[in-house]
């Protein structure tokens, strides 16, 4: 065989009805130049005879055994065994359409300036509708296509479907790979990648049909509640270029903009005051910070920087407009963060 172009790296713990036509969808797809390597990561059902018969019928897949460690074990473990010059990923339970691989590789063959790439995706359940929040959250993915957008957008949500992403095989490895702790280690890693200075974005072309389940790890696993990820957001967020040493504004002093701000103290940021449209809210001091309305706000800032940080469903954009329209930057003056 010729060496691999692309190294697929897809763990699987009990997985043994979906497996096959995750794998074989790969496997059938535009670029033949690819390697599998599926992680058993101790699976109780029959997934290791599934995929021990796809290694028998196709050279290009490769068994490991991942000792039932986890996610982020397997995902390292495959790693250490790729050595093409790109690397992705697949779960267990997904389809790869036909030109996902060749079109990612040809992005990132294109453009040296990309750690990786993302694919448009499309959500499906087989048992009920995708919810709507998911459905949104695919659209706020599929439409993240440049590096700049992407890059303006990385707080707000994560901004790339694990399971669709190519990744150049040296940058994840000199950022250390996926790391392990309670937090999600895909947002960790495209955080971490842009922070080193590589550009990510999603392709433009639906790649990848994502399945929704209510197993997925990130209804099941605490790694992946609400809390974890503004955790991450707050880690970044507290030494990107845009707030690294300036004073904060936040804007929203909900539960997540509060949890967030708690946070960033936390990572040694400071934040000076907040914003908020509760009447009952304005002129009062919350943890000892104060409470101003957004009629305060003017001109652009010189030396502070302003986070908003309102999850409520259609504020962000209210809120870049208002800004917007005072002359603020985003990514100079204010960056969005939920």
């Amino acid at each position: 065989m010729p060496p691999p172009v692309v190294t697929v790296l897809l763990p699987a713990r009990n997985a043994e009805r979906t497996v096959a036509r995750a794998v074989e969808s790969l496997l059938e797809g535009t670029l033949r130049e690819i390697r599998v390597l599926a992680v058993d990561d101790g699976s109780t059902d029959g997934t290791r005879a599934v995929l021990d018969g796809l290694a028998a019928r196709d050279a290009r897949v490769e068994l490991l055994e991942g000792g039932g460690r986890g996610l982020v074990a397997a995902l390292n473990l495959a790693l250490a065994h790729a050595t093409s010059p790109y690397v992705a990923r697949m779960d267990a339970d997904d389809e790869a359409l036909p030109r996902r691989l060749e079109a990612s590789i040809a992005a990132l063959e294109a453009d040296p300036g990309l750690g990786g790439v993302g694919t448009g995706v499309e959500m499906f359940r087989e048992d009920q509708p995708v919810s709507p929040s998911m459905r949104d959250y695919a659209a706020w993915l599929n439409g993240l296509t440049t590096p700049e957008r992407l890059h303006r957008e990385r707080f707000v949500e994560s901004p790339i479907c694990h399971p669709s992403v190519c990744l150049r095989r040296e940058a994840v490895v000199a950022a250390g790979g996926w790391e392990h702790g309670d937090f999600p280690e895909d947002y960790d890693l495209w955080l971490k990648l842009i922070h080193r200075g590589h550009g990510m974005h999603n392709l433009p072309e639906v790649l990848l049909r994502w399945r929704d389940s209510t197993e997925r790890l990130t209804r099941t696993d605490p790694r992946y509640a609400h809390k974890r990820f503004i955790w991450v957001k707050a880690r970044y967020l507290a030494r990107s270029r845009e707030v690294a040493g300036r004073p904060l504004t936040v804007w929203g002093t909900g539960p997540g903009g509060l949890t967030l701000t708690r946070f960033l103290l936390a990572e040694g940021a400071r934040v000076e005051r907040f914003i908020d449209v509760h009447p009952r809210k304005v002129g009062t001091r919350i943890h000892g910070i104060p409470v101003d309305a957004p009629e305060s706000l003017g001109a652009p800032p010189e030396d502070t920087h302003l986070i908003a940080a309102v999850g409520v469903r259609g504020i962000r954009d209210e809120i870049r407009a208002a800004l917007t329209a005072l002359g603020w930057v985003e990514g100079e003056h204010f960056t969005c963060a939920a």
